[in-house]
């Protein structure tokens, strides 16, 4: 097929229509792509590459390529060289955080090539000129609902565009369900991507349907499993959870957006984030009641996932972690719990799940049998209906194997079992090789070995690996009582202690017990260590009480015997009597759902069946595709779709679905009345170059001040993980990135300003970062800022001292101790009185700041920011002070600022200030300045001040 733009022509490995619609639009024009998701999307993007690559002289860069991506690409790319065997194809290059070293990056650049790079690294490249724009043929853009105003992505595509007006822009996306939660998301990206034209491909597009409705179409086998009584009593009770929960947010919360807020969306995966999203603007205002209902809401959907994929006794075990996490710690009120745990949904939860797994009592404290049941407990052990459903389904292949073969074809006539994740491949293929071993009814509690019956006659069964289950979960449970008690007996004894003698080790005057001391001799003494509930006990006997757990972990002889058992010595004949090959047909890969990965799993594998343990609208296109891309495979493809009737599952699916129609719908109204932007792709004038770089503020003289660059900043390289260097390159400002050792932004010789978000605050704090950060500004720069920089979506402000007070008095922690952000913000402009706080309310604003700012400031010279704080620390190293002796010098009597100068150059210390007389002073400071200092130092506390 000859290329659209006079390029040579191109072995293509894109067989369907749609596919070849696809391609020959990219290669006409620039375009964006939204394609419905499991279309092959990697597929078409990588014979876009293979045909910009077998063109040489050329030099295209992916963005926003994930690790696996690349690896596909990779291949891909690799394989077209391998069918071509062009000379002038390179394949794919990865450039990230393994090949950050500028000379490497030079090297691949120079090469040309595919080369993909991360955002940061390849924005970095292009500000600092190491990349020039206009070397490079094109740009493709990966994830590109990723592509926001303020993202690292809009930054390179606009320094790309700005500066290259001919190369090619593509830019792709198959996740167009966040873009609907924002207004005219299709103008947006398209204006950030700096493009004109998008195409949008659902999967109701009429080339498509033609695709992959046509003769070679896979069979589709749906089967609708019932869930067993207790599941669906489990399932109501955690949906009645999850409403409570939903109806105390509404009330605690009425002036946020609540439509969405429903138990229908909380089935999405993300109805969590969503709601964390909507409350985050007020998110310091909410009570501690709303932070922990939407914690709560992650917890009862995962209850949800593992009461469908989990067997019964893993479920058992999930749910008594996650009532061990919830329960109270132990002097708290009941307010301080869960409140889903205090419904009677919740207590049915707990009792159903374990009458699902066995009935009766087990004591923890008595000791348990080797390898059999107490008798005082009678097993449940129900299983999950879809196992049975497996079973019957894997049997009935077999038997279609055996009594109608059919003719060989291209697939491998094996079968593939795609399963919602790796816990549950696990679980699968434990039930699969187990389901045929039963231990004989004789023999259930006297541990004898199991029996192997045959296969034909006997249902697939997972009694033997429940069983197993069971008798782990009663040694995990005795284990887990153990631990819980001792922390809570611990925890409880120091609570009494406090209670009754009204000390807490924390307010007393003796050291802390977990406080490190040095002893001379290097002798070691008995250290106490606080746990993490808050319990002090000696060391000594927390590792013996380890030591008796770890025991009782550890294999019993029964378990290690049987490890003998199998040990073969001769391998030779261990391989000719053990082992055999099997052909295809006889095979079963159990494998979980893993994106555009499958797409290359169905290639390799080419299964005749494909049973889906869970649905997954992704992975029956990839069928789709696969089946349609294949004429070879004449029986086609069966596929058996289970899915449980009237449960959360499917009504999970549905809703994907849905979602996904309906965000192809508004993307499609929009594009139909969305207003065509105009770019002829000049150049800026010159004239109108002059006029941007004129300062407009009058000075003193009344003139205009006018520059011939645009106003210049110089940035740290870790400051471009964050928007601001993009909206400061927005409003005509030159970018510097430059490796800082002082500050972050530098605007001018004289100012200088370090960067905190809220968390990166909050950490530096915690750390003691800022105030060294703080230090080295001060000893730098005439002017240094702090900027205190808050998120657009939130509310600008900090917790109100009165939450502070009532917040101290609740908890009980003294003032000292208490981990306040405004007091810590206090005490640094106490300890640095020229340090200057900016507050901003978003990147935006900071923008805006530093514009006004930079205003009748001189240029800041990049090579002179980034020695400051090298050179003065390697070759003079004694101009860095320790700023505590520093403020105890100049609280002496005589010291000012002017003379403080040399009197810390030139001594080492303040015991060397001390010692010395007034003959020493005087060529220092003065010889009237050096009595005070001496008669500081010498007079007597108690000595009368002499008479004036």
């Amino acid at each position: 097929m000859p290329a659209a733009d006079g390029q040579p022509p191109v072995k293509l490995s894109l067989p369907l229509q749609f596919q070849q619609e696809l391609y020959n639009l990219l290669r006409s024009e620039d375009v964006l792509v939204l394609l419905a998701r499991g279309l092959g999307l990697l597929k078409i993007v990588t014979n876009l590459l293979h045909s910009y690559d077998v063109a040489g002289n050329s030099l295209v860069i992916v963005v926003g390529a994930e690790d696996h991506e690349n690896e596909w690409i990779g291949e891909a790319l690799a394989e077209h060289h391998a069918v071509t065997r062009s000379s002038l194809s390179k394949g794919l290059k990865v450039i990230n955080t393994d090949k950050a070293t500028v000379a490497a990056r030079e090297k691949i650049y120079a090469d040309g090539g595919v080369v993909s790079v991360t955002s940061r690294i390849l924005v970095v490249d292009l500000v600092s000129g190491l990349l020039d724009p206009e070397t490079v043929t094109g740009l493709v853009v990966l994830h590109a609902e990723r592509v926001v105003a303020t993202s690292v992505e809009a930054f390179c595509v606009r320094v790309f565009r700005q500066s290259n007006k001919i190369g090619f822009l593509k830019a792709f996306c198959d996740n167009p369900e966040p873009l609907i939660s924002s207004y005219a998301p299709l103008a947006s990206m398209m204006k950030n991507l700096f493009l004109r034209r998008p195409s949008i491909w659902p999967r109701f597009h009429s080339s498509i349907a033609q695709s992959l409705e046509g003769k070679r179409k896979a069979e589709v086998i749906e089967l609708e499993v019932q869930m067993s009584d207790s599941m669906k009593t489990i399932q109501t009770a955690v949906l009645e959870c999850i409403e409570a929960s939903i109806s105390e947010l509404r009330k605690a919360n009425a002036g946020v957006e609540m439509d969405d807020w429903n138990t229908e969306s909380a089935l999405h995966t993300n109805f969590d984030a969503i709601v964390r999203r909507q409350l985050d603007p007020v998110w310091h205002r909410v009570s501690w009641r709303t932070k922990e209902i939407a914690n709560d809401l992650t917890t009862l959907r995962s209850i949800l996932h593992a009461l469908l994929y989990y067997d019964c006794v893993s479920l058992l075990k999930y749910l008594d972690t996650i009532l061990a996490t919830h329960s109270p710690p132990p002097g708290s009120t009941r307010q301080n719990q869960s409140p889903w745990l205090f419904l009677d949904a919740a207590d049915t939860i707990f009792r159903t799940a374990k009458d699902r797994v066995y009935s009766g009592t087990v004591k923890d404290k008595e000791a348990l049998p080797s390898n059999s049941l107490p008798d005082t407990l009678s097993p449940v052990l129900e299983e999950q209906p879809k196992w049975a459903l497996l079973s019957e389904i894997l049997t009935e292949i077999e038997t279609e194997h055996y009594f109608n073969p059919q003719l060989r074809d291209d697939s491998s006539n094996s079968t593939l079992i795609m399963c919602n994740d790796g816990r549950t491949c696990r679980q699968v293929r434990e039930y699969l090789e187990t389901m045929h071993v039963k231990p004989r009814p004789q023999d259930m509690n006297n541990g004898i070995a199991p029996h192997q019956e045959e296969a034909e006659n006997q249902k697939g069964s997972a009694e033997f690996m429940l069983r197993r289950k069971l008798r782990e979960y009663l040694n995990w449970r005795k284990t887990f009582t153990t631990v819980s008690s001792q922390l809570f007996d611990a925890n409880q004894k120091s609570i009494n202690d406090i209670k009754n003698n009204g000390i807490n080790p924390r307010l007393s005057n003796k050291p802390p017990p977990n406080k490190r001391r040095r002893m001379r001799g290097g002798g070691n003494i008995g250290s106490l260590r606080r746990s993490g509930s808050g319990a002090v006990g000696q060391l000594d006997e927390k590792e013996a009480q380890v030591n008796v757990l770890l025991a009782e972990l550890r294999p019993t002889e029964a378990e290690t015997m049987q490890k003998d058992d199998v040990v073969i010595d001769d391998l030779v004949d261990a391989f000719e009597d053990h082992f055999e090959l099997y052909e295809p047909a006889d095979e079963i890969v159990v494998h979980p759902y893993s994106g555009d990965a499958d797409d290359l799993l169905l290639e390799e594998v080419r299964p005749k069946y494909i049973v889906m343990l869970s649905p997954n609208t992704d992975f029956i296109r990839r069928v789709e595709v696969y089946r349609s891309s294949h004429t070879s495979l004449d029986a086609g493809v069966r596929v058996y779709f289970m899915y449980y009737a009237d449960s959360v599952e499917y009504r999970r699916y549905l809703s994907s679905v849905r979602r996904e129609k309906d965000a192809f719908t508004k993307l499609i109204r929009e594009r139909g009345s969305m207003a065509m932007t105009l770019n002829d792709g000049k150049k800026v004038s010159d004239q109108e170059a002059f006029l941007r770089t004129v300062n407009t503020r009058i000075a003193g003289g009344g003139r205009l001040a006018a520059t011939a660059e645009p106003p210049k900043v110089v940035v740290d390289l870790r400051e471009f993980r964050s928007a601001l260097p993009s909206l400061l390159h927005g409003r005509n400002m030159h970018i510097v990135p430059c490796q800082l050792t002082v500050g972050d932004y530098v605007l001018s010789p004289e100012i200088a300003v370090e960067r905190k978000s809220i968390s990166d605050l909050i950490s530096s704090f915690k750390s003691g970062r800022l105030f060294n950060q703080a230090e080295t500004m001060l000893q730098h720069y005439r002017y240094p800022f702090l900027l205190i920089e808050f998120n657009e979506n939130k509310s600008f402000t900090l917790d109100p001292f009165a939450d502070l007070t009532s917040s101290l008095s609740n908890l009980k922690i003294p003032d000292s101790e208490s981990k306040d952000l405004q007091s810590k913000i206090v005490l640094l402009t106490l300890t640095f009185p020229r340090l200057k706080v900016i507050w901003s309310s978003s990147p935006y604003q900071t923008a805006q700041i530093f514009e006004e700012l930079k205003k009748q400031q001189p240029e800041p010279d990049p090579m002179q920011a980034v020695r400051i704080g090298l050179e003065d620390d390697e070759a003079e190293g004694e101009r860095t002070f320790n700023m505590a002796p520093l403020d105890l010098l100049r609280t002496i009597p005589g010291v000012s600022g002017k003379n403080a100068q040399r009197l810390y150059l030139e001594c080492r210390d303040i015991k060397e200030v001390a010692n010395m007389d007034v003959s020493e002073f005087d060529p220092l400071v003065g010889r009237e300045v050096g009595r005070q200092i001496v008669r500081f130092f010498t007079r007597s506390a108690f000595e009368d001040e002499p008479p004036l």
